[in-house]
């Protein structure tokens, strides 16, 4: 029973980590893309357009000898 807690107690206390992280980095791009918009009228949707260009440039880049 001793262990059974231990090992419960451990992984909430992980689980909590990750969900602290990911709040932290939700907030972080929120608050970016925020910035971004009323800094420089830049919208999501724009960012979302130059993150697929610049994926799809990625995936056309030649990989080998």
């Amino acid at each position: 029973m001793i262990i059974t807690l231990i090992v419960a107690w451990i992984t909430f206390i992980l689980l909590w980590k990750i969900v602290k992280t990911t709040i932290k980095t939700a907030v972080t791009c929120a608050a970016i893309v925020v910035l971004l918009y009323f800094g420089f009228g830049i919208t999501p949707q724009d960012i979302w357009q130059k993150v697929s260009e610049i994926t799809q440039n990625i995936s056309q880049i030649p990989v080998g000898n």
